[in-house]
């Protein structure tokens, strides 16, 4: 992807307040531009905004000063080319795991003026889509059925059967064991590689971020904006034996210092 790429995502001085003009300012000057097919991970201090970043893009939030575009158009209300996933799976529980998946296709045009008609060929994209995360043979299954990981195993999928060109991540592995946390990080690592929709993952976890992004960017402390941004040097594909080498240590280490720095200006400014 060439410098002069247009962005898919444009973020522009970025204001954004809660409850009023007298409310808790959760952004302020917030820029950020994430290029075609770019994976880009945010991080940064409890409360500096991240889901608040999140609910921007997708359009679920109107800035209060600033500007969001997204593939060229600026952002006044949900936007269609978005497929999400968070902490939480949040699968219907009285749908099979294949139903689960088919859901977007019901709602987000335009497949939901097809689905009538083409269902047997989207529920078989829907199978392929299972098998290529380990999941081949749990179509039938229930929510309830599931480990916790296979339930976040659905729930990318889900949020990626209608091939979103922008995928959004909250936190999506956040309540899983460290072990499975990290096959997860293959398997999405795996389908972007195929794919090459464009990620922005909000995360706490450091390790997560630099395994997965191609830039790291680093929010202030409220009010958000990004203080510093990192580009992730590690070829592709990354595997567990990448998260011990000198450089990958490295650049936590120094997302880990400008967290706590930014934490400190927060507990400083309380004080004060």
């Amino acid at each position: 992807m060439s410098a002069a790429a247009t962005p898919l995502v444009d973020i522009a001085g970025v204001r954004l307040t809660y409850g009023g003009i007298d409310g808790t300012l959760a952004v302020d000057q917030l820029n950020l531009t994430v290029a075609p097919g770019e994976f880009v991970a945010v991080v940064g201090p409890s409360g500096c905004g991240k889901s608040s970043l999140m609910k921007l893009v997708t359009g679920l939030l109107a800035p209060s000063a600033g500007s969001v575009s997204v593939a060229g158009q600026t952002v006044r209300g949900p936007v269609k080319i978005v497929g999400m996933a968070f902490q939480n799976a949040s699968l219907l529980p009285w749908r099979t795991t294949l139903d689960n998946l088919m859901l977007p296709l019901e709602i987000v045009e335009p497949y939901r003026s097809r689905i009538g008609r083409e269902r047997a060929s989207f529920q078989q994209d829907a199978r392929k889509l299972l098998a290529s995360v380990g999941l081949a043979g749990f179509e039938s299954k229930f929510p309830w059925q599931l480990s916790g990981g296979m339930q976040q195993r659905a729930s990318l999928c889900r949020a990626l059967i209608h091939q979103p060109s922008l995928l959004m991540l909250d936190e999506p592995f956040a309540a899983l064991d460290a072990f499975t946390r990290e096959e997860l990080w293959d398997v999405l690592q795996g389908i972007w590689i195929q794919r090459g929709f464009t990620t922005i993952l909000v995360t706490h976890d450091l390790r997560e971020a630099v395994y997965l992004a191609d830039t790291v960017h680093v929010m202030s402390a409220r009010p958000g904006r990004i203080v510093a941004s990192y580009k992730v040097q590690l070829p592709r594909p990354r595997t567990l034996e990448s998260s011990f080498l000198p450089e990958f240590s490295h650049l936590v280490q120094k997302l880990r210092e400008h967290i706590r720095t930014e934490r400190g200006a927060a507990d400083a400014a309380q004080v004060a």
